[in-house]
């Protein structure tokens, strides 16, 4: 893993200083080595977290034999040996044993088509001095970030949104789009950047600057959800565990030490299954809560002993209140899923034993296994109710059943009627939203209200027509991206700790979408497919419990720990004057949470985001 940066100057030479500067920055992404390029307005470098080839043989950015193509690059290509031999066969010599050095032969003789080639996670930028063109390219899921800054007179690129601030003359205005999208989705969706004159490359794509400062963005790779193929269970359960094992293979080639996150849940310990398959030495690391009602060390520590794993787990007190402001400086932009502070304590814990963690992210997403893919009895209801009449039930849920009402049961009530409304995957937004439309108009400026969230998903999703494949498809392109991979690539990186997850492989995650989702999902049983593919190499008490998640006790942090920050913070007059928020609004929002009703995660998404403007913007 590495930090990289790279800048395009149209109209003077590259400061060699503010490259290393902008480098820097970023050195947790990469404490073992450094490098920069510059040729006149052409500078590239890079932190270097070395994983392959420990010598000072891959130092970046690094160039192919005669100099004309240079690289930066961030990531793990897991199939660069077998790329390797085939172009060593067509002529290519190499100096190194690192993967780096293979990308940029595979660009030499392919083009853009070497992208096709890799399996791994990947985000790099090639000087293409032959064409005079910057090629980007982004992993197909969005493992590695890459977010870049343009105007007519510079082209920025970086891991990190802090580090092209480190750029003197860089345009700092909000995106109040992109803020409005935050409030509903609790992260900026790509390609989208809290600051206007930024933007996030996607995941899939690769993206061509030319000397005219153009950029053409192209997308090389999409997930296609609604071609089935028909099998057996028992012959889809195969499948999937040697795909599954296939995957996790792959991400064992290290030449530094390695270990896995485990947290008793399925897709953890699925990895830790296979990984013992390949290996008797497996190190595995937990972390535990003072809360028992979010502690599960109990279920990660008899997996680890099932596989014999050499077991390491941490009891830790959440500080949120303190570890807040090391959040927003790591995070870049306004982030607010509260896990990410388990998960920042649980990378700090691992990286005291290993440089390398596999993990288990993306297996809800492929195997369907967040509850909210199950359709609840209101779903079932309001398909039976005509359309014709659910404008009306659901103007009478606002008159008769009001949000004001004191009785919960009636303010949940009224809320159900309003959504009838909506369309399924417009009702599956408002209960995925930190801010659902409805606490979102009362609470917002009218700067805000042109910008409507409901459009990001229906443009995402309108070439599905079932519901199923609307939720699983958004969440792959936003959900996973935006959310669920930032968190694990930023608190990784926060402890120069390189993650991987073997469910992340694209030949599992293409294999599964050729699954019927009726067969990864039955009834009420999610991920019923991986289950059972799995009952043969994990317990049953451990495959059928309830899912649980990386949660934390935000809800009573804001009665206790963090209610006077909440009240300090989001109404002081620097925060109101920013114009967003009406002060009113957000003071009822804070006396309703202490008063019994749960709005821990508005809270949160509100403080971190003022912090944030006071970090990075103010």
């Amino acid at each position: 893993m590495c930090g990289i940066v790279g800048i395009w100057d149209f109209k003077n030479r590259v400061d060699r200083s503010i490259l290393k500067k902008m480098r820097d920055v970023m050195e947790h992404r990469g404490p073992d080595d450094k490098g920069s390029y510059v040729d006149n307005q052409i500078g590239l470098a890079q932190r270097r977290l070395s994983i392959i080839d420990l010598s000072k043989k891959g130092r970046q950015p690094m160039s192919n034999e005669d100099g004309s193509l240079w690289i930066t690059y961030n990531g793990e290509i897991y199939n660069f040996k077998d790329i390797k031999i085939k172009l060593e066969q067509r002529g290519h010599k190499f100096k190194s044993d690192t993967d780096t050095e293979v990308i940029i032969h595979a660009y030499e003789e392919y083009g853009e088509r070497c992208l096709s080639m890799f399996n791994g996670m990947f985000a790099f930028c090639i000087w293409d001095s032959n064409k005079k063109q910057f090629f980007l390219a982004r992993d197909r899921l969005g493992q590695k970030p890459l977010v870049y800054y343009q105007d007519k007179d510079k082209f920025i690129f970086a891991s990190e949104l802090k580090a092209i601030l480190e750029y003197p003359y860089v345009n700092k205005d909000i995106s109040d789009e992109a803020v409005s999208h935050y409030l509903s989705f609790g992260y900026v969706p790509t390609p989208l950047c809290i600051f206007e004159n930024m933007k996030k490359l996607p995941p899939g794509h690769y993206a061509v600057l030319d000397r005219n400062n153009n950029i053409f963005v192209k997308e090389y790779w999409n997930l296609n959800l609604g071609n089935t193929i028909k099998k057996t269970e028992k012959e889809y359960c195969e499948d999937i565990l040697m795909h599954l094992k296939d995957a996790t293979e792959k991400r064992m080639i290290s030449d530094v030490p390695l270990g896995a996150f485990l947290s008793g849940g399925i897709d953890s310990s699925a990895v830790v299954a296979m990984m013992s398959k390949i290996t008797d030495n497996v190190k595995t690391f937990s972390i535990g809560f003072e809360e028992q009602d979010f502690d599960e060390t109990k279920y990660a520590r008899k997996i680890a002993e099932m596989f014999n794993t050499d077991h390491k787990e941490k009891i830790v007190r959440m500080d949120a209140a303190k570890l807040l402001d090391k959040l927003v400086w790591h995070y870049n932009e306004p982030y607010a899923d509260s896990s990410a502070i388990p998960t920042y304590y649980l990378c700090e814990m691992t990286r005291k034993d290993v440089t390398v963690a596999l993990s288990g992210d993306a297996g809800d997403e492929s195997f369907l296994g967040y509850t909210r893919y199950v359709p609840d009895k209101y779903e079932k209801i309001s398909k039976t109710i005509p359309n014709m009449l659910k404008p009306a039930m659901s103007g009478a849920g606002k008159i008769f059943f009001p949000e004001t009402s004191s009785r919960a049961i009636f303010q949940k009530i009224g809320r159900r009627m309003e959504l009838l409304s909506m369309k399924e995957e417009e009702q599956y937004l408002e209960w995925l939203s930190n801010f659902d439309s409805y606490h979102k108009e009362k609470i917002i400026q009218e700067r805000l209200k042109n910008y409507n969230s409901k459009n990001v998903l229906l443009e995402q999703t309108k070439n599905y027509s079932d519901t199923i494949l609307k939720k699983q498809y958004f969440d792959f392109k936003h959900y996973l991206s935006d959310d669920i991979l930032v968190k694990v690539d930023i608190a990784s990186m926060a402890h120069s700790l390189e993650v991987r997850s073997p469910f992340l492989d694209h030949n599992l995650v293409e294999y599964a979408s050729k699954i019927p989702w009726n067969v990864k999902m039955k009834g009420n049983i999610t991920k019923y497919i991986l289950k059972k593919s799995l009952e043969p190499v994990l317990p049953k008490d451990i495959l059928y419990r309830k899912k649980t998640g990386f949660a934390v006790p935000l809800v009573h942090w804001f009665r206790k720990d963090l209610r006077s920050m909440g009240y300090d913070v989001l109404l002081n007059k620097e925060t109101i004057n920013r114009g967003y928020f009406d002060r009113y609004a957000v003071r009822k929002l804070l006396n309703r949470h202490n008063n019994g009703e749960n709005h821990a995660y508005r809270i949160w998404n509100l403080l971190f985001l003022e912090k944030w403007f006071r970090r990075f913007a103010d």
